[in-house]
C-alpha cells in the first residue's frame, strides 16, 4: 500500500511541478574581432570559404550540438568552431546559434574580410580564424567580463566566499563530468549560482587541457567579486557565476571538496510501475515543453500568430528542416549575401527551394511576414514565386517553387548550350526583380548599421555598406542597378578587383560618350530598342550613384520604367578607376555639384574606398 501512495504522490508532483526550461540566452558575453584582415588579391576567396564553414556548421550544432568545419586552402582556409552550452534544449540551441552567425558579422568578414572573429554568447559560442585553434586553451585576447551592479542584498563578505568557493568547485567538477557542471552554494541566506564549460575538442584533447583552462578562468574571475555576475572567457572554456539561477538543471548544491551530490532514493514496488511512472513523466514533460514553446511563440509573434498559423503561407521550420534533409549539403543550390539556399521535397511530394535567412526574426516579424504576404501574390513568368515563409524557428526561412533551369546567373554567365536571353525578355525580368529587391534586407525602422545586419555579395554593395557598414533601402537600390547592368550587358560585375574595366566604369563611359546603347549584350546584335536600352542604362546609373541620398526609391524606379516618366542625369559611381579620361570629364560635367570625399578604414591590412559626395 505505501509503495502504491509513493507512486501516486510521483505521479502528482509530475503533473504539477514545472519543468525548468531555460531560454536559449542568446545574449552577449563578449566579441572580440582580429585585426587581420585578408589581402584584396584573397578577399574573394576568404570570403568564399568563411560562407562555407558557417554554412556547414549550422547542421553540425543541430546533431552533436559543435561543431569543427574547416574549408579552403593556403592562406585563405577558414577554420570556424560552434558549441552550445549543454543545459539547453535543442531548440534553444539552435535558436542561440542562428543568433550568433547573424552577430558575428558585425566582425566584418565580408567589408574588411576579418580573419578572425570570436563571438560568447551566455548560451552558445562561435568562433572563425584563419589557424586550426580548435586544440587552444588560452590566449591573449582571453577576457574577463563583470557585472555592472555590485552585489547589495546581503553579507559581502559570505558573497565572496560563496563565488570563490562555488566556481573553485565548478572547476574540479566540470573535469569529471565530460568538461560540463553547473550547481549553487548557498551559506547564510546567500545563494550564487554557477556554470562551467569546456569546449569540446579541449574535452577531448586531454583531462589537463579542460583543468588548466578552467583554472585560469578561476584565477581571474575572482576580479569581478563584489559584482553579482562575472564571466571568464577563454579560447577552451567558459565560466560564469551569477546570483541568478540562469541555467536548466538540477538546483542541487555544487559538491564540496569533491565529494557526490545528494541523490533522494527512490523505490518503486514493480518493475512494472516504474516504467509506466517512467511513460506518464515523459508524456507530461513532452506536453509541457509544447505549452512553453507555444508561449515562447506567442510571445515573440504577439497578434500575428493566428494569422500566421492560419495562413496558406506558414510552413512549419520542422517540415522544412525535414525536407531539405536537414540541410544537408548535398541539397545545396546556391550561396548568396543573405542566405543559403537548397532544395526541398514537401510531405505532399512537390519540389521547393528554401533559402535560409541570415537575420533575426524576432526584432522584426510583423514587416518579415507582411512582405511575403505581399511579394507571394506577384505572378510573372520571369518571377520564381515566393510560396511562403517560417517564422516560428530558430532561424527564418523562405520557400520559393523549384525552378529547374537554375538561377538567371546561369543563363546570362554561366550557360553556353542555350539561346541567350531575347530582349523583351530582359527588359521583363528587370521589372520582375523590383519584388526580389522589395525583400532583400526587410531592415528594422531604428536599425541602419551593422549591428544586425545582413552581409551583401561582393561587387553589388554599395559604398556606405563596404565602408561604414551603414544599411538603408538605398543599398538595395545600388545592388539593383548592379543587376540592371548585367542583364542588359551580359556581363558579370567585377568592380571589387583590380581591373579597370569593371561594368560600372564601362556603362558610365559610354554615357559620358552618348553611347550608352553601346553596353549592350553583343550576342542580341541589332535586336532590341536602342533609346529603351539607354533608358534602362541611365536608370541602372541613378541607382549606383556614389550618394546614397541622390539615388531613387525603389516606387521612383518603377515609374521611370513603367510610365515614361523624365530621368534626371546621373552623377558619377563609386569604385572607378580614377585615371580614366572619360570619367575625370564627367566628373567636371555631370557631378559640378559635388566634391570628392575619401573614406579609409584599415585594420592589418588597408581598405581604402573613395567616392563623390554632395555639397
Amino acid at each position: 500500500m505505501s509503495n502504491f501512495l509513493l507512486f501516486l504522490l510521483l505521479i502528482f508532483f509530475s503533473f504539477s511541478a514545472k519543468p525548468s526550461l531555460c531560454e536559449p540566452r542568446a545574449t552577449q558575453a563578449a566579441m572580440i574581432c582580429s585585426n587581420r584582415t585578408a589581402s584584396m588579391s584573397q578577399r574573394q576567396n576568404f570570403i568564399s570559404n568563411f560562407l562555407a564553414t558557417m554554412d556547414a556548421v549550422t547542421p553540425l550544432i543541430a546533431t552533436q550540438r559543435y561543431a569543427t568545419v574547416v574549408n579552403g586552402t593556403g592562406n585563405t582556409t577558414v577554420y570556424t568552431f560552434g558549441e552550445c552550452m549543454k543545459d539547453l534544449s535543442r531548440n534553444d540551441c539552435n535558436f542561440c546559434f542562428a543568433q550568433c552567425k547573424t552577430q558575428i558579422l558585425r566582425c566584418f568578414p565580408f567589408q574588411l574580410a576579418t580573419r578572425g572573429g570570436r563571438l560568447f554568447f551566455d548560451g552558445c559560442y562561435l568562433r572563425y580564424d584563419d589557424y586550426d585553434f580548435f586544440n587552444e586553451t588560452l590566449s591573449s585576447n582571453d577576457t574577463t567580463v563583470c557585472g555592472k551592479t555590485e552585489f547589495g542584498s546581503g553579507n559581502k563578505t559570505v558573497f565572496g566566499e560563496n563565488a570563490i568557493e562555488l566556481v573553485r568547485n565548478l572547476s574540479v567538477e566540470a573535469v569529471k563530468n565530460d568538461g560540463f557542471f553547473v550547481g549553487s552554494v548557498s551559506r547564510s541566506d546567500v545563494s550564487v549560482f554557477g556554470l562551467a564549460q569546456c569546449w569540446e575538442p579541449v574535452t577531448l584533447m586531454n583531462v589537463s587541457a579542460c583543468q588548466d583552462c578552467l583554472l585560469n578562468a578561476v584565477s581571474r574571475i575572482g576580479s569581478c567579486i563584489p559584482m553579482e555576475e562575472g564571466r571568464a572567457l577563454n579560447a577552451g572554456c567558459y565560466l560564469r557565476y551569477s546570483t541568478q539561477r540562469f541555467y536548466n538543471n538540477s538546483s542541487d548544491p555544487v559538491p564540496v571538496n569533491g565529494g557526490g551530490s545528494n541523490k533522494l532514493p527512490i523505490i518503486l514496488g514493480t518493475t512494472s510501475a516504474a516504467a509506466f511512472l517512467l511513460i506518464v513523466v515523459g508524456v507530461v514533460f513532452f506536453v509541457k515543453t509544447k505549452i512553453l514553446q507555444k508561449r515562447r511563440e506567442r510571445k515573440q509573434l504577439g497578434s500575428l500568430l493566428a494569422h500566421v498559423n492560419k495562413s496558406k503561407l506558414n510552413f512549419s521550420y520542422e517540415t522544412l528542416e525535414k525536407a531539405t534533409n536537414y540541410f544537408h549539403n548535398s541539397n545545396k543550390l546556391g550561396q548568396g549575401g543573405s542566405g543559403s539556399v537548397f532544395k526541398g521535397i514537401l510531405p505532399d511530394g512537390n519540389v521547393v527551394a528554401i533559402k535560409r535567412l541570415f537575420f533575426n526574426t524576432r526584432q522584426w516579424v510583423d514587416h518579415f511576414f507582411n512582405e511575403v504576404n505581399l511579394i507571394s501574390g506577384i505572378d510573372h513568368k520571369n518571377l520564381v514565386k515566393l510560396l511562403g515563409c517560417s517564422i516560428t524557428g530558430p532561424e527564418s526561412l523562405l520557400v520559393y517553387e523549384f525552378m529547374p533551369n537554375q538561377s538567371l546567373h546561369e543563363w546570362l554567365f554561366a550557360r553556353n548550350d542555350v539561346e541567350p536571353l531575347r530582349w523583351e525578355m530582359r527588359y521583363d525580368i528587370i521589372l520582375a526583380k523590383i519584388a526580389d529587391f522589395g525583400l532583400a534586407r526587410l531592415l528594422p525602422e531604428d536599425q541602419t548599421h551593422i549591428s544586425t545586419a545582413i552581409a551583401g555579395t561582393l561587387g553589388y554593395m554599395a559604398p556606405e555598406y563596404v565602408v561604414r557598414g551603414k544599411l538603408t533601402e538605398k543599398v538595395d537600390i545600388y545592388s539593383f542597378g548592379v543587376v540592371v547592368f548585367e542583364v542588359i550587358c551580359g556581363k558579370k560585375n567585377n568592380s571589387f578587383t583590380e581591373s579597370s574595366s569593371s561594368i560600372l566604369q564601362m556603362v558610365w563611359d559610354l554615357y559620358g560618350r552618348k553611347r550608352l546603347h553601346e553596353a549592350v549584350d553583343p550576342v542580341l546584335q541589332s535586336n532590341f530598342r536602342e533609346e529603351e536600352a539607354s533608358r534602362l542604362l541611365q536608370i541602372g546609373l541613378l541607382c549606383v550613384q556614389a550618394s546614397a541620398e541622390l539615388r531613387p526609391s525603389m516606387s521612383m524606379v518603377v515609374k521611370m520604367l513603367k510610365d515614361n516618366h523624365e530621368i534626371p542625369e546621373p552623377t558619377q559611381p563609386p569604385f572607378l578607376n580614377p585615371s580614366s579620361k572619360e570619367t575625370s570629364i564627367m566628373t567636371t560635367s555631370a557631378t559640378n555639384n559635388s566634391k570628392p570625399v575619401s573614406y579609409s578604414q584599415s585594420s592589418g591590412n588597408s581598405l581604402t574606398q573613395s567616392w563623390i559626395d554632395p555639397r
